[in-house]
């Protein structure tokens, strides 16, 4: 004898039309009183084969995830890696990648006292060349002459300023005009002594040009010299401003240095003719 019952909840959910396209069989309906009823057959297979469907769609679910989250440790949140972040070296060495968390703590660190000497000394060398400079147009012919010292004596103008900004702000002891030429000043490296600024005020011509571009390419040293004693200290140059101000001084002096060499050695070949 077969069995009947009448339509539940889930055969509403699950049309003939569905159970066709998926393969299963046709379960045959007949009429009593106005109502469906389906035979029982059929139906025993169907708990299995929704379990089935549902734990294929959980693996499926389970694989997309790990595939987006590998590499990433538990607890993380599952998003790309980010670029990655690049701490400048200082003039001569390379740059290094460093961690996010390196780089919060490096955006807090502060100036140290190797700053500001280098600052409050770079303000005297950067006035004796813009002392040089004024020389030139009255003791050169030379074209070539007036352009160099009119690049030097704006940048250099500029960066002064800029450096006496950076110890105000800072509460720092800016250094008075003139500061260098005090009676027992120190002299930075390769600054002209009084003498040879001197020397170089009574002459004109090439005689000037000579001593003029010598004695820059030496003050143009001391510069570089400067900054490598800056970064050679253990913690400084690490604040902002004092990195990039030292890296530009080292790189548009050592361009300078060519440009004048260059020059110089112009002019010794217009001697020997």
């Amino acid at each position: 004898m077969e069995m009947f019952f009448r339509t539940p909840y889930e055969l509403s959910r699950l049309s003939p039309l569905s159970r066709a396209v998926k393969g299963e069989p046709r379960m045959e309906s007949s009429r009593t009183e106005g109502k469906h009823v389906y035979p029982l057959r059929g139906l025993n297979a169907m708990p299995s084969r929704i379990t089935a469907l549902v734990l294929t769609t959980l693996a499926v679910a389970s694989c997309r995830t790990a595939g987006r989250t590998a590499g990433i440790a538990p607890g993380s949140p599952a998003v790309p890696p980010g670029p990655p972040i690049i701490q400048p070296g200082a003039p001569g060495e390379a740059s290094r990648v460093i961690s996010a968390e390196q780089a919060a703590d490096l955006s807090q660190v502060q100036y140290i006292g190797a700053d500001i000497k280098f600052m409050q000394g770079m303000i005297g060398h950067h006035a004796q060349a813009v002392e040089m400079v004024a020389l030139v147009p009255s003791r050169t012919g030379s074209e070539d002459m007036k352009k160099l010292a009119l690049r030097i004596d704006v940048s250099q103008q500029d960066e002064i300023k800029m450096m006496q900004r950076w110890l105000e702000v800072r509460g720092q002891q800016v250094p008075a005009p003139g500061a260098h030429r005090m009676s027992g000043a120190t002299l930075m490296p390769g600054m002209l002594t009084p003498e040879e600024m001197a020397h170089l005020a009574g002459t004109k011509g090439a005689d000037f040009d000579r001593l003029f571009l010598a004695g820059m390419i030496k003050h143009h040293g001391g510069a570089l010299t400067m900054v490598e004693e800056l970064f050679a200290a253990p913690g400084a140059g690490q604040d902002v401003e004092i990195f990039s101000f030292a890296s530009d001084v080292d790189a548009d002096q050592r361009m300078e240095i060519d440009r004048m060499g260059a020059m110089l050695n112009a002019l010794a070949r217009e001697r020997q003719q």
